[in-house]
């Protein structure tokens, strides 16, 4: 189960470039450098489906997966594998790997992942940043309405914990904070608006994650309309003297905010800008 806001991306398909003759991409599963401290527990971790998206349900939706994470935060998604048909599953646990690419379409690098663990018939991969796991997948064979090698578990760390090489290719954005640190999407994230909506000139601004969280919006052109809006964005405005610098960095843009938090105020080298909050339901028909 995904937490966080950042926007729903579909990675381009394994089969399309680089592909040996069993399909699996050539980098997909690479030598690498063990980690510091290898995962050493079960890899038949029992799982149960995540039903809100917590922290704490992603990390039980992810059995032995998310055990092999080490995030600077909490899990940002887990889940167990569904049920396949013959046929779906791979031969080997490499192609296994490569079938959860194809069946999930995760939002996580989809190559230079390492064979970290063998144990029976399950294989923990795992994608390293800095000798550290950011992203875990169990594969396993045969098992019940999973024939042939596939996912049984995966988990991954926020995005902010990925390569930035990555991540800008994503449609959400990274902030960072005063020091110059990359700041989880659950705290803080933005993204243009969808192409499907019409929205592309808008651009939006979520912080926190839960019951906390506000979303905030960039409409230079009105594309949004007013039901959306708790009130009108403006290009051109003065900073409130209640306003405070979070010290959150996008680019040349600053995020200020006032103590009632219905307005972001982000300072470009043009001026400042009136992000008004949305309205608690965002979509388009």
């Amino acid at each position: 189960m995904r937490r966080g806001i950042a926007a729903a991306v579909t990675l381009v398909g394994l089969m399309a470039v680089g592909c040996d003759d069993d399909g699996v991409r050539e980098d997909l599963v690479v030598t690498g450098t063990p980690p510091a401290t290898p995962y050493a527990g079960r890899l038949d971790v029992p799982f149960r489906e995540s039903v809100d998206g917590s922290a704490h349900e992603a990390e039980a939706a992810s059995g032995a997966a998310g055990r092999a994470l080490e995030c600077d935060g909490e899990i940002f998604e887990g889940s167990g594998g569904g049920a396949w048909s013959k046929g779906d599953g791979g031969t080997t646990p490499e192609e296994g790997l490569s079938a959860y690419f194809d069946m999930e379409q995760p939002q996580v690098p989809d190559h230079g992942y390492r064979i970290e663990r063998r144990e029976g018939d399950r294989v923990l991969f795992s994608y390293d940043v800095d000798g550290r796991t950011k992203v875990a997948v169990v594969v396993a064979k045969d098992q019940p309405q999973r024939p042939g090698w596939g996912p049984e578990t995966s988990a991954s760390c926020d995005p902010a914990e990925l390569p930035a090489s990555f991540t800008d290719s994503m449609e959400f954005e990274i902030w960072t904070d005063r020091t110059g640190h990359r700041v989880p999407t659950t705290v803080l994230s933005s993204s243009k608006g969808a192409e499907h909506c019409g929205w592309q000139s808008a651009h939006f601004l979520s912080t926190g994650d839960g019951k906390d969280g506000r979303m905030y919006a960039r409409d230079p052109r009105g594309v949004l309309g007013n039901g959306l809006l708790t009130a009108a964005y403006d290009g051109d405005v003065r900073m409130p003297a209640g306003a405070h610098d979070t010290g959150y960095r996008h680019g040349d843009w600053e995020l200020w905010l006032t103590p009632d938090r219905m307005t972001a105020y982000v300072r470009t080298p043009d001026g400042v800008e009136a992000w008004p909050a949305t309205r608690e339901t965002v979509g388009c028909k």
